[in-house]
């Protein structure tokens, strides 16, 4: 599956995260063409609050040889609206990623059926 577009991406997101009842951190794990590699929950937090882990991040996106990763997670309250916090771990992982030659190509926060890009609005 090649994610090419946004509209692909989304609808995939929504299919995995827009009913989860607790928030997941997932990854999306992609070579030189944004071809799907592998995608991996990589955090399950409560029902407001997921912590989040650069290293894991790296060294999963390593053990799949990605080239570029786009990250999502779900706000079971369906407001897909990013807090600060998203916003800081997002600067963290870019700068961890970036020390391994690896692209962090967005961060998607889904909402029920709504869906925030960072890069959509200029944070990555």
């Amino acid at each position: 599956m090649s994610f090419t577009s946004s509209h692909a991406v989304r609808d995939w997101l929504r299919l995995h995260l827009a009913t989860q009842e607790r928030e997941e951190f997932t990854a999306l794990f992609l070579d030189n063409q944004h071809r799907l590699i592998a995608h991996e929950t990589l955090f399950t937090g409560t029902i407001n609050h997921t912590q989040v882990h650069p290293r894991e991040v790296v060294k999963a996106a390593l053990k799949h040889n990605a080239a570029a990763i786009l990250v999502a997670h779900c706000h079971p309250s369906g407001h897909a609206e990013p807090s600060d916090a998203d916003r800081r771990i997002t600067e963290r992982l870019k700068q961890t990623l970036d020390l391994v030659d690896i692209h962090l190509l967005d961060h998607l926060v889904v909402g029920g059926m709504e869906i925030v890009s960072f890069s959509e609005r200029g944070w990555l």
